[in-house]
């Protein structure tokens, strides 16, 4: 057996799902995916291990035009890459699992063995789906549960060997070891086996974003990554300490769910500048406009227009966060803010990162950052925006990418073939197959 490799952080960054795919839109020489295809170069150059794209599923009436669909995205960018992961986020409230695991299966044969699966239960879009109300948190993460376990026992239907290589040099499909997963649950009824052979990660790796209690539930028990909105230290600790206590008390391996944050990083060349351009981008907020962002954080059922830029909300317009059922793990951290005292004008500075992590400063600065949460162990895979930008580029590759490679916080080259090996993940233990006897009873032909 090898040696395990050290702990490094992963990295990710952005490849669709933003209003920039459709900035080439009005040049009809041009396709939406042609900024994603130049990103995806950079970041693969740069050795990133993943792309992520977005989702949205309605039009939103504050003005984003909205993203494309991410699994036809990542699989067009498999094309234009060799060893750089996919991360799609597709939703498990309005799909099924046995189209999921088809989909997602092909996208790990098209690829290689790079795919993977951010999964969200949806705050918004049940409108375009047939749904009169969104189903509460608890439902949306049940229906998770179940989907997990029918798409991975749907992966898990093929045994190693099922596929060979005959004389011919043709495939060879044994049967045998191939095996119905007879799936009958509160939401679904799956015969099975998956009608596409054995996936090149036998699993795609599978990511999770939500952080509300039935979320963070999911996530320790399945997720081997969870993707949070963690802003501060002591949130990531706090939220580490919580979802890492419950998958060890599920028997999970040390260490596991990874955590995924997205960084939002201002960077200058010098502190001065850093400071400056944080200065003027606090001052280039709508903050009229803003008050309906910071409504928004608070779960969409609170009137903020006659509140005053700089006073503290009253309690009274603070939300339940139990009552909610629209993204509760943000909800949580704006109540929270609110109830330490920030004023309407600074949630409304908080909400342009929605709750997610910021910071200003050098690269070397940022860097000290990020090594401050690694080395606290509540940070192992982060998201950095803006290749696009030739400056953004080369502050995040040449600057902190490099600082970060001096400190050994990052590798330095892709240490395999798949996501899964670049991001040292181990293949959970594979669902236990029928005895022998068994094995042909639903299989057709037989």
């Amino acid at each position: 057996m090898s040696a395990k490799q050290p702990r490094t952080l992963k990295t990710v960054t952005g490849a669709g799902g933003t209003s920039e795919t459709y900035d080439l839109a009005v040049d009809p020489t041009r396709s939406t995916l042609d900024t994603a295809v130049r990103v995806a170069k950079l970041a693969e150059a740069a050795r990133f291990d993943a792309l992520f794209t977005a989702d949205l599923l309605r039009f939103d009436a504050q003005g984003a035009i909205g993203s494309q669909e991410p699994l036809v995205f990542v699989s067009a960018l498999s094309q234009v890459t060799s060893r750089i992961g996919l991360i799609a986020t597709v939703s498990s409230t309005f799909h099924h699992p046995f189209n999921l695991a088809r989909l997602f299966g092909t996208l790990d044969h098209v690829s290689n063995g790079r795919a993977a699966w951010n999964l969200v239960t949806s705050s918004i879009g049940e409108e375009n789906f047939g749904a009169g109300e969104l189903p509460s948190p608890e439902e949306r993460y049940a229906r998770a549960a179940e989907t997990l376990e029918v798409v991975n026992a749907l992966w898990d239907s093929w045994e190693p060997g099922a596929l060979t290589v005959g004389a011919d040099g043709k495939a060879v499909l044994q049967r045998d070891l191939v095996h119905p997963i007879h799936h009958a649950g509160r939401f679904f009824n799956v015969t099975g086996p998956l009608n596409i052979p054995a996936l090149p990660q036998r699993r795609p790796v599978q990511i999770q974003a939500g952080q509300s209690e039935a979320g963070t539930a999911l996530g320790a028990r399945y997720a081997e990554i969870v993707f949070t909105s963690l802003p501060t230290l002591d949130h990531a600790l706090d939220f580490t300490q919580k979802i890492r206590g419950q998958a060890q008390s599920l028997g999970r391996a040390d260490g596991l769910p990874l955590i995924f944050s997205s960084f939002h990083a201002t960077f200058g060349a010098t502190e001065e500048e850093a400071r400056r351009l944080a200065r003027e981008k606090r001052e280039s907020i709508d903050f009229e406009g803003g008050r309906a962002q910071v409504a928004d954080m608070l779960g969409g059922g609170v009137d903020l227009a006659e509140q005053p830029l700089d006073a503290t909300l009253p309690e009274s317009l603070l939300p339940d966060v139990t009552s909610v059922n629209r993204r509760r793990g943000r909800v949580d951290v704006f109540t929270k803010y609110a109830r330490q005292g920030y004023t309407l004008r600074e949630l409304i500075v908080a909400a342009q990162d929605t709750g997610h992590w910021s910071a200003a400063g050098t690269p070397e600065q940022l860097a000290d950052t990020v090594e401050e949460r690694f080395r606290a162990g509540a940070l192992d895979v982060i998201s950095l925006s803006g290749l696009a930008d030739s400056r953004q580029h080369d502050f995040i590759v040449n600057g902190l990418l490099h600082e970060l490679r001096k400190r050994k916080i990052i590798a330095t080259d892709y240490t395999g073939t798949t996501l899964r090996e670049n991001l040292g993940l181990e293949l959970p233990a594979r669902r236990g197959a029928p005895a022998r006897a068994d094995r042909a009873e639903s299989l057709p032909g037989h």
